[in-house]
């Protein structure tokens, strides 16, 4: 299977500089900047409607471009046609011709380009090998599971040896335990190939899971792009703050005031200790938004004397660990834990404390963090 290595020279990179897609005077993607890197795994996330498969379809050519450019490996490629771009594309609903059988559908592509059989017949059984699809050549998709249909439409698209590869919400159609083993799989598929590779979910999970860099898309706009933990740890403004991480990144409405040793967030009688950086320190006075994630509150009972007292609405058990829900100035707060040996504890629940250094404070008008925050990886 060494025709399917890593190949260096073959790999490329994707540079969008302003890209614009509107339809008539309707403007969905807003001049948006992005450089893919040779062999980077690019993950496009946001909600329903916020451009990122719209983004997608203009790279691979299936949507034309309103203005802007779009370069492939170095190449002005605005006006190529899809099938001059040297991009493959998986789907959702994986697209595969259900009168033709797994090997047949795989070599589609290179029957087209009048590629020799003997070379044909060499390249499917590399790629069936590679995604486990051996035994399965002959039979018709319709005799094939959901994971292995899609394994069917990345082996469509791997047999090109395309300079990039692109995924359309390529999973949205599998059950979760199916999700969880394609996602495995794509990674480990990205490790072998090396191909750039751009991806398209709205899927937090899968682009904390695939990503070497997240790209976070909000009405037509990049929200921030960075890698996986960067953005989990240090998001921009709320909307990253609130997108990425299950449960969310807890949200807290308070004023900064001067305390004894440095910026403290105060709320419905409640304190926060905050770091004591220029930024926070600039804004005493100011209504702010904090941001605690779960993971980072600790839960304490009520003899704690410096907690953040909460109401506990419910205890959702997952096994290791627990999810407290409760509420908070009458807003939803979510505390993850751990139960193991804890599980007695887990009912005494009365408050959190938390570290100053994982706390995050946002502008209350803008929703952008303040400045010289820096959670540590």
């Amino acid at each position: 299977m060494a025709g399917f290595a890593k190949t260096g020279g073959d790999m490329s990179g994707v540079n969008l500089q302003g890209l614009v897609k509107a339809y008539g005077a309707v403007q969905v993607v807003h001049g948006i900047d992005l450089d893919v890197q040779e062999k980077e795994f690019v993950v496009l996330v946001g909600p329903s409607g916020c451009g990122k498969s719209t983004t997608l379809r203009m790279i691979a050519g299936l949507e034309e471009i309103s203005d802007g450019d779009l370069t492939i490996d170095g190449r002005h490629v605005n006006r190529v046609a899809p099938k001059d771009r040297d991009v493959a594309m998986v789907f959702q609903n994986y697209a595969l011709y259900p009168h033709l059988n797994v090997a047949e559908n795989i070599a589609f592509g290179l029957r087209i380009r009048k590629t020799p059989k003997d070379d044909i017949a060499q390249q499917v059984q590399e790629v069936g090998g590679i995604l486990g699809l051996t035994d399965y050549l002959e039979r018709r998709p319709a005799d094939l599971s959901g994971g292995q249909r899609q394994r069917v439409a990345m082996g469509r698209a791997i047999v090109r040896r395309p300079k990039v590869f692109l995924f359309d919400e390529p999973l949205s159609n599998l059950d979760a335990k199916l999700r969880t083993q394609m996602r495995a799989e794509i990674k480990r598929l990205h490790k072998r190939l090396g191909v750039t590779s751009i991806y398209v979910t709205h899927d937090q999970v899968e682009a904390m899971t695939l990503a070497d860099r997240i790209v976070v898309m909000h009405d037509g706009r990049i929200e921030q792009i960075g890698t996986p933990m960067e953005l989990f740890l240090n998001p921009a403004n709320t909307f990253v703050a609130g997108f990425l991480g299950a449960p969310p990144m807890n949200m807290i409405t308070a004023q900064i005031v001067a305390g004894d040793q440095g910026p403290v967030a105060e709320f419905g009688g409640q304190r926060i200790v905050l770091q004591p950086l220029p930024s926070l320190q600039n804004a005493v006075g100011k209504t702010v938004t904090v941001g605690i994630r779960p993971e980072f509150a600790k839960a304490v009972d009520d003899s704690q004397p410096d907690r953040v007292s909460i109401e506990v609405d419910l205890i959702e058990t997952l096994g290791s660990e627990a999810l407290v829900h409760a509420t908070l100035q009458g807003a939803p707060f979510v505390i993850r834990t751990d139960t193991v040996g804890q599980m007695e504890a887990l009912g005494r629940i009365g408050g959190f404390t938390v570290d100053a250094h994982l706390v995050k404070v946002f502008d209350g008008e803008t929703g952008l963090a303040l400045p010289g925050q820096v959670l540590n990886q």
